[in-house]
């Protein structure tokens, strides 16, 4: 059994308030009754989120919080009083985040980007604003074109930083994107290199895509959003493309031209679809 994270444990008691989980080593777990799923009996498994209640007691869960035990997030404060600031967390029970680590004052009603841990003092689930000391602790072990997890953390003047597997710092250039991010959004993304000094350069295409630029890029990006399929083609309104790519309707009969000599497309009656292999 992990505190906060998921674990899938078995049934070994039904109460009226609940049934108790068996959490190992002779330890017996509340699962409340309003979490408890129907028609349930002792001997089943149920998946449950372990965490403690407000007297320290673990307990568990069939809801989903916003976020578990080793990952960043954007969370929003619910309130703050004299112990911290408390992150709404989806569940019964709000996320402390202690002044100590907090990189500034919390305020009420501001999200904030936090790392959530196990307390070594208090064995508690907690958050830390203080995030640098919670990445690039171990060498990056990436190779090239690895897919990758990725959080966006914030815009800078040569592109985005984001969060690579919750591990690592990365950045992801300008001239990879043809979308706006939004901090806090997570998607994969690609390893292209891992420099010298062990800084980390993404992508959000794989990286076949690499040798594609300008509004080829965006086509295949825009196919990727949709699924890999788009209803447009050379007969296309011209108002129509340019929605989607913000191109003339030549350009984008050009770039389709190009990625389908590169295998990158195929072109159908009905519209383009990506082929799956961009190599």
């Amino acid at each position: 059994m992990e505190i906060g994270k998921y674990n899938t444990l078995k049934i070994i008691k039904d109460l009226d308030f609940g049934v108790y989980l068996d959490g190992g080593n002779g330890r017996e777990i509340l699962l409340p009754a309003r979490s408890v799923p129907r028609n349930v009996k002792p001997g089943d498994e149920v998946e449950v989120f372990i965490y403690h209640d407000n007297e320290g007691r673990l307990i568990a869960t069939t809801s989903r919080p916003i976020a578990i035990v080793g990952e960043f997030k954007f969370m929003e404060v619910k309130s703050v009083n004299e112990t911290g600031a408390f992150l709404e967390w989806g569940i019964m029970k709000d996320l402390l985040v202690p002044f100590r680590e907090q990189k500034v004052p919390m305020q009420e009603g501001r999200w904030y980007l936090v790392y959530i841990h196990i307390d070594h003092v208090t064995g508690r689930i907690v958050a830390s604003a203080r995030i640098d000391k919670y990445l690039d602790n171990i060498p990056p072990d990436y190779c090239f074109t690895q897919q990758v997890d990725l959080l966006v953390v914030e815009e800078t003047e040569i592109g985005y930083k984001v969060i690579v597997n919750n591990a690592h710092w990365g950045l992801l250039y300008h001239s990879e994107i043809y979308r706006h991010l939004d901090k806090g959004e997570q998607l994969k993304g690609y390893i292209k290199q891992v420099r010298e000094d062990d800084k980390i350069d993404v992508s959000i295409a794989p990286l076949g895509y690499g040798k594609v630029e300008g509004i080829a890029a965006n086509i295949l990006e825009t196919l990727r959003i949709h699924g890999g399929f788009l209803n447009v083609h050379d007969k296309s309104e011209p108002e129509e493309i340019y929605a989607l790519f913000h191109c003339s309707k030549k350009a984008f009969k050009q770039a389709v031209g190009s990625l389908y000599r590169q295998k990158l497309i195929n072109v159908e009656e009905d519209g383009i679809r990506f082929t799956g292999n961009p190599d």
